[in-house]
């Protein structure tokens, strides 16, 4: 009896080896949370840069004598590159994962910066803003597979930190261009370009950890795992795609309507109330602000009551805002605008996650389609935009372009479950 009773004590302590001490826990949360911050910190640099594009609109359109449609092919041209770009980089760096690509795509971006700032014809003009959407299309796809791959399972709120980031930065650039550009003109872009320096070195310390960690999981299984992989989903081929389909088509409407406030809000507020640059700006600010709560709160609450419900939010409670939006005085012009930037942003990470959920094992390709092509539609919009307002007028976008919002009752052919055995077809 007493030696079986000596027994279990000395086979108890087996179990508590497999469970990480919270000291080692808390430093590994700690590594992954600060891996996840800086590339929200570079997310923020980024789309900084890429925002001081539209914000100078005004500008350009004013140096240069550009019509609404010129304005628009500059908008195409940075959108387009990523546009046909990220997706084929995200299915490159799926097969063979590039630890410091993250850094080579941000000199791109300061490349075409500085371009910008010394650009004086309007083809020069065009090339610089592609280089800022060839960094872009560097960056999106594998920052995204770095921030699921630090994520600790939790997706959800990294795929929010991350994407908070870069709606901070877009947010930043109509203030920047009020306060900076605006008044010191086109060539102080050039200042700019330290904003991308200091990113390329933040980048460069990611790759470190980027490399370490894919050197640290060489077995097959744990490299997966490192990549966010996840089992293949229950649906059928066929079903999966279909999905896609009507994701794409959730973000080209929202696109398409965030591109015509983002590329010529600007000039709706100078026209119809006679604002200043200045002050138009400053509602844009607001606008994207909108942009940056939405982003948060939709990913947060997405975590808790699902993807679908929150895509439905997005369509149901944008709509009446958007058709509002035409008939409104300028201070609710600018509260609705605030509103509907809120409330359709709220469906972007859940329709990202959604996806990475159908396409499990495809990150890179996930975030080139969803961060890439679906803004390159947004831009083809843009310039179909810029058309109809040289045609009619800057008032008549926006009584037109609410009802592409229409196109997300398409909400209701997603299975509502990826990857659960019942909706396989």
């Amino acid at each position: 009896m007493t030696d079986n009773t000596m027994a279990a004590p000395i086979a108890a302590p087996a179990a508590p080896r497999a469970i990480p001490s919270p000291a080692a826990q808390a430093a590994a949360d700690s590594t992954t949370f600060a891996v996840i911050l800086s590339l929200s910190f570079c997310h923020l640099l980024n789309d900084m840069m890429q925002s001081l594009v539209p914000a100078l609109y005004p500008i350009l359109k004013d140096n240069y004598a550009l019509s609404f449609g010129q304005i628009g092919l500059i908008t195409l041209a940075f959108q387009f590159t990523a546009s046909m770009l990220q997706p084929l980089v995200g299915m490159y760096t799926d097969r063979k994962p590039q630890p410091y690509s993250l850094m080579v795509g941000m000199g791109f971006t300061l490349v075409g910066l500085f371009l910008m700032s010394q650009a004086d014809t309007y083809p020069s003009i065009l090339v610089a803003a592609a280089l800022i959407g060839m960094g872009s299309s560097v960056f999106h796809p594998e920052a995204s597979r770095v921030a699921r791959m630090a994520a600790g399972g939790r997706y959800g709120l990294a795929q929010s930190l991350f994407q908070v980031g870069g709606n901070l930065g877009q947010a930043s650039g109509p203030l920047l261009a009020a306060f900076i550009v605006v008044p010191r003109g086109q060539h102080s872009l050039v200042w700019f370009c330290a904003a991308a320096m200091v990113a390329m070195a933040v980048l460069f310390q990611v790759g470190n950890w980027y490399r370490a960690r894919r050197a640290a999981s060489a077995s097959p299984s744990k490299a997966k795992a490192a990549a966010g992989t996840a089992p293949a989903p229950a649906l059928s081929r066929n079903r999966v795609l279909g999905a896609v389909a009507v994701l794409v088509l959730l973000l080209f409407s929202k696109n398409v309507y965030q591109a015509s406030l983002g590329s010529y809000f600007t000039f709706y507020i100078i026209a119809k109330f006679g604002v200043s640059v200045q002050t138009a700006q400053f509602f844009l600010f607001a606008f994207l602000i909108g942009i940056v709560v939405g982003t948060l709160l939709g990913g947060l609450v997405g975590d808790r009551v699902g993807r679908i419900p929150v895509m439905w939010f997005s369509i149901l409670g944008a709509l009446p805002f958007a058709l509002i939006l035409p008939h409104a005085n300028l201070f609710w012009t600018g509260a609705l605008a605030v509103g509907v930037a809120m409330i359709m942003a709220s469906a972007f990470p859940a329709i990202l996650v959604y996806a990475q959920e159908l396409l499990p094992g495809r990150v890179g390709l996930v975030a080139g389609m969803f961060f890439g092509f679906s803004f390159g539609l947004g831009g083809l919009g843009a310039a179909a935009l810029g058309k109809l307002a040289d045609w009619t007028s800057i008032e008549t976008v926006y009584q037109v372009t609410p009802f592409l919002l229409l196109l997300g009752l398409l909400t209701a052919f997603l299975p509502s479950h990826p990857g659960r055995p019942t909706l396989k077809a």
